[in-house]
């Protein structure tokens, strides 16, 4: 019995990343710099269709400098969305700065507008928001932006985990001045691990602060024949072979969103029956990736959350818990909340993802509902 992984890589069977990672090992190009670099920037900014990108050696990273790149500063207030993973707040407090967590809502799961609106109230000075598209489901980008648009305040949207996920026609990562990628080893696809950092701003404005990224992410270094540094800098720019290999995953993204919307799918129709069970919001006007297929368990269901992962991982397969909320993490616990009704946390305690891996035959699918209808006897 084969174990069956949350979500793995998943390379193409045609070989495209091979040829790429073929292409700089035979140019000697296997430095932070390359064809490569430069053409995963090109394709993937053309795929989402915003203005410029640059590419970096993590999510995390991109988020870092879209930060900086947005002007926040020691003490600034940053809005941030509360049910997400640490890697969305962490680089806040890279920069010193201060997050204000903002609760969720149940129509979308992310970051809740209504929060959103009093936020802004109490802390009026804010320097940035920062929502995020969990598990591929876009947020409600229309209202939200149409509040940071009348405070002025810039959006960095955190679309990590949402590569291939439209709202309204629209690419998520390009509604808000920046947008972050990952191409982490459990992502939709992968470089083994990475990000992108994409700029909306006009296209001048665009370029001129990406270059200003790229600058900072290979250590601010002057443009001087020795080595001159004005600014603090850092190592974060992806190599030559990582964004070979982003290159040839860029070719069967499309593959990928339809088989992970296909696993979604297949639970909703095979499990969608048993009492107490409800599944992430998809709504019309909306394509979501499905990057995780989550569930949520009523609580007055005699089957938990535990329950269920438990008897997976006896099943040898694997699940996880939906991201506790950044408020309730013990480094965050000073932090200040917007509460929505405790929304996050509800979908915390309540939610369980669901083995979404994109190799996973039909029978295994079979197997996974299998275990979890057994639980309800």
């Amino acid at each position: 019995m084969a174990h069956i992984y949350l979500s793995s890589p998943h390379m193409s069977a045609e070989g495209y990343e091979q040829e790429f990672i073929k292409e700089a090992f035979d140019t000697n190009w296997i430095a932070p710099l390359g064809k490569n670099v430069n053409e995963f920037e090109k394709e993937l900014a053309a795929y989402t269709g915003a203005k410029d990108a640059a590419a970096l050696s993590a999510g995390t990273a991109a988020i870092h400098l879209a930060l900086k790149a947005a002007g926040v500063k020691e003490g600034d207030v940053v809005f941030c969305q509360d049910l997400t993973f640490s890697a969305t707040a962490n680089p806040i407090t890279y920069e010193k700065a201060i997050p204000v967590f903002i609760d969720s809502d149940l129509e979308t799961w992310n970051m809740s507008p209504d929060a959103l609106e009093r936020a802004f109230e109490k802390y009026p000075n804010v320097k940035a928001v920062l929502p995020v598209h969990l598990y591929g489901l876009p947020a409600n980008m229309e209202r939200i932006m149409e509040i940071c648009r009348r405070h002025g305040v810039p959006v960095i949207e955190d679309a990590a985990e949402s590569l291939g996920t439209y709202y309204h026609g629209q690419h998520t990562g390009t509604f808000g001045d920046y947008g972050v990628f990952s191409f982490n080893g459990n992502k939709i696809i992968t470089t083994s691990g990475g990000g992108m950092l994409v700029c909306n701003l006009e296209e001048e404005k665009a370029k001129e602060r990406t270059g200003k990224v790229r600058f900072w992410a290979t250590q601010a270094r002057e443009p001087a024949r020795h080595y001159e540094h004005k600014e603090i800098g850092y190592n974060y720019r992806m190599s030559n072979i990582v964004a070979g290999i982003g290159r040839g995953q860029l070719k069967v993204l499309e593959q990928r969103v339809a088989q992970k919307r296909k696993i979604f799918a297949y639970y909703q129709e095979h499990l969608g029956d048993l009492a107490g069970i409800s599944f992430m919001p998809m709504h019309e006007g909306e394509r979501a990736n499905c990057w995780l297929s989550v569930i949520q368990i009523a609580p007055d269901s005699p089957v938990r959350p535990l329950d269920v992962m438990i008897a997976l991982e006896k099943g040898d397969a694997e699940s996880r818990p939906v991201w506790k909320p950044m408020h309730l993490q013990p480094v965050f616990a000073k932090c200040d909340y917007i509460d929505n009704g405790n929304v996050g946390a509800g979908l915390f305690r309540q939610g369980v993802c669901l083995p979404s891996d994109t190799k996973m035959t039909e029978e295994e699918l079979e197997r996974i509902c299998g275990i979890i209808r057994g639980l309800w006897g």
